[in-house]
């Protein structure tokens, strides 16, 4: 027994200096643009559905999957075999723009999958590998086909890392799109949430494209994201996506969605426009359509289609791997329903995590649309500071943080904490869940776990991060209390001995 003790002892120490050393050397030679591995030291060895096993032979729930690039989760049979197949076979692995047989599958599969209204007339143009070179592409397309250049955006918004996505996305700092409000109930720009607030974000989008004095002239499209992800994790409401369509069909500006995270079914619907039932009339597609392997598409109406031969290319958008891996993960999670599966269990694991919003302070807004979920956490002894939403049923005079308004009472948010929800993350690791961070001050903590979850792994997941925010929570009062006592001995002198006499 001894001897077998101490063999393992010996393999679990040898497995933690391999990790170590790998972590070690990827710090030492690795620009310092890293962001994944700054906040999560694991070197994965295996992995198969939502588990992972690090080179220090830990396991792990892995709710961040590529960033929601793996529908189906790490390693799922079908992916495999469909991979295995073209290897098999013989088949090139990379042509260019040239057709096989695999991307015939690929674009089938696609395209049956597409909303009404544009799957019959619909064009299809592979990009680069990412998602970003997708989103540029459709930039190019849309100016191509109307003849004018401006641009619409959303605050929030997170198109991808190239210089065209970045200008429209949330974090831009030279500003050449125009910036629209997007509707939240949390932190409400108008300061209202809900319908009402929906309502002005849409009457601001008219009159900024009405208006001949807004300084904004008619643009070349308009680019959304039905859910926000990087933006902290908000559902664009369906009415107001609804707005959205009518207001750019009637001046003839073309719509962009942005489902690079939210289709394949994680939303609840197989692309999360199906939820208001609108036909964007341009679609840029990547993370899941690849069965967890690199490709990304533009889909667009066909009257869209003027491009010239060249105008949009890329060396690596003949990924044959990728076509077969996504068209098996497009057939999986439509034949086994699985976009529904998101709706029901997502609703019920954020009814379980709203719980959490009367038990924790700290929790001040749990968000989501099926299996795309953040929690945001707050800093609940900070003061109410900037634009909320109606409080409804919220007495001014009982309830903590609301103020009259013309409006009704009106609940302003408590300043977001990325302190906490950085050490949330990290409680999190250590109880072996991998969890991301998101949301306009890093403070929301997003989950995005494969399509494929079990009931019972669902429940460990819940369990695993109230028990991390909980912890984390406890410990941030802790040292909140010991700094709030050294600065009153700062400033007052020792606190007065109460207690036995010496």
């Amino acid at each position: 027994m001894a001897v077998t003790e101490s063999v393992a002892e010996d393999a679990e120490g040898s497995a933690r200096t391999a990790h170590e050393g790998i972590l070690r050397r990827q710090s030492a030679r690795e620009s310092a643009a890293r962001t994944y591995a700054r906040a999560l030291p694991i070197v994965p060895v295996r992995a198969r559905g939502l588990t992972i096993e690090g080179a220090d032979g830990r396991r792990y729930l892995d709710c961040l999957s590529g960033a929601g690039a793996l529908a189906l989760g790490h390693n799922h049979p079908v992916v495999l075999e469909a991979v295995r197949r073209v290897l098999d076979s013989g088949a090139p692995l990379s042509v260019l723009d040239l057709a096989t047989p695999v991307k015939d599958a690929f674009v089938t599969e696609l395209f049956r999958t597409l909303p009404p209204g544009l799957a019959d007339r619909a064009r299809i143009q592979f990009c680069g590998p990412a998602g970003t070179d997708a989103v540029e592409a459709a930039f190019k397309l849309v100016r191509a086909a109307t003849g004018r250049t401006g641009l619409l955006a959303f605050t929030g918004a997170y198109h991808g890392m190239t210089a065209g996505a970045l200008a429209a996305s949330g974090g831009a700092g030279d500003v050449r799109v125009a910036r629209l409000p997007y509707p939240q109930d949390y932190r409400c720009p108008f300061g209202i949430g809900g319908p009402g607030g929906a309502e002005l974000a849409a009457r601001w989008t008219e009159s900024l494209l009405d208006d001949p004095k807004s300084g904004v002239p008619l643009p070349a499209g308009m680019i959304l994201e039905p859910v926000q992800g990087e933006g902290g994790v908000l559902p664009a409401p369906d009415d107001w996506l609804r707005r959205m369509r009518t207001i750019t069909a009637d001046r003839s500006v073309p719509l962009i969605a942005d489902e690079i995270q939210t289709g394949v079914g994680r939303t609840g619907a197989f692309w999360a426009v199906g939820h208001s039932g609108i036909t964007p009339d341009v679609m840029v597609l990547s993370k899941a359509i690849g069965g967890s392997l690199p490709l990304a598409v533009v889909v667009y109406r066909d009257d869209l289609d003027v491009w010239e031969p060249g105008a949009h290319a890329g060396t690596f958008r003949g990924n044959q791997l990728a076509m077969a891996a996504g068209a098996a993960t497009l057939a999986y999670v439509r034949e086994n329903g699985l976009a529904e599966r998101a709706a029901a269990l997502g609703s019920r694991m954020l009814s379980q995590l709203r719980r959490l919003q009367t038990e924790l302070p700290c929790v001040g807004d749990v968000r989501g649309r099926g299996l795309m979920i953040g929690v945001e956490l707050v800093d609940p002894e900070g003061e109410s500071t900037g634009p909320g939403h109606v409080a409804p049923g919220a007495s001014s005079a009982g309830d903590h943080g609301a103020v009259p308004s013309a409006l009704g009472p009106v609940r302003t948010p408590r300043p977001a904490d990325p302190e906490l929800a950085a050490a949330v993350q990290r409680e999190c690791l250590n109880r072996g869940l991998i969890v991301e961070l998101g949301g306009r001050h890093a403070a929301v903590v997003r989950i995005l776990p494969p399509l494929t979850i079990s009931d019972e792994q669902a429940a460990a997941v819940l369990d695993r991060l109230t028990d991390a925010i909980a912890t984390a929570a406890r410990h941030q009062q802790h040292h909140g209390r010991r700094r709030h006592q050294r600065q009153h001995r700062q400033h007052h002198g020792p606190a007065p001995h109460i207690g036995r006499q010496p």
